[in-house]
C-alpha cells in the first residue's frame, strides 16, 4: 500500500507539470485587437487629402547643361525630344533612343499652361522607356 501511495504521488506531480506546457495567448490577442481598432480608426484619416498652401521658394538658376537629354512639352501639347518633334509616337521614339538607353536620365520642360495630364503621359512614356532619373526644369521665381 505504501508503494501504491508513492506511485500515486508521482503520477499526481507529473500531471500538474504536464499542464504548464501551454502559452497564455490572451494578452497577445488583447494587444492585437487594440492595435486593429487603432488602425481602423486612423486609416480613413490618412487617405483623405489635406489642403496645403505650399510656400514659394527663391532659388538660384541651374547652370544650363546642353549635354542633358531634354523633353519639351509646349502649351498646345506638342512634345519635342531636343529639337525633333515626337508628338505622335512619344513612347516609341523614347524607347528607341540610344542615348536615353545609355544615360537613363532625362529632363522635362513643360509650358506653364499645359495640362497636367499631358505632362504625366510624357513622364509615363519616359518611365516605360527605361528612364531611372527624371527631372523637371522650371523658371526661377521672379521677385517683385
Amino acid at each position: 500500500m505504501a508503494m501504491g501511495a508513492s506511485a500515486g504521488g508521482v503520477a499526481g506531480r507529473s500531471r500538474r507539470m504536464g499542464g504548464m506546457n501551454e502559452i497564455n495567448v490572451t494578452p497577445l490577442i488583447d494587444v492585437m485587437l487594440v492595435l486593429l481598432v487603432i488602425f481602423m480608426v486612423t486609416a480613413p484619416l490618412l487617405t483623405t487629402g489635406v489642403e496645403v498652401d505650399l510656400p514659394k521658394a527663391k532659388s538660384g538658376p541651374m547652370v544650363a547643361d546642353d549635354t542633358k537629354l531634354l523633353i519639351i512639352v509646349t502649351a498646345d501639347e506638342h512634345v519635342y525630344l531636343g529639337k525633333d518633334e515626337i508628338t505622335g509616337a512619344i513612347e516609341d521614339r523614347l524607347t528607341n533612343n540610344a542615348r536615353l538607353k545609355e544615360e537613363k536620365e532625362v529632363y522635362i520642360q513643360a509650358d506653364e499652361g499645359v495640362k497636367y495630364g499631358a505632362v504625366l503621359r510624357v513622364m509615363a512614356a519616359a518611365r516605360t522607356a527605361g528612364v531611372e532619373k527624371l527631372g523637371m526644369i522650371t523658371d526661377p521665381l521672379e521677385v517683385k
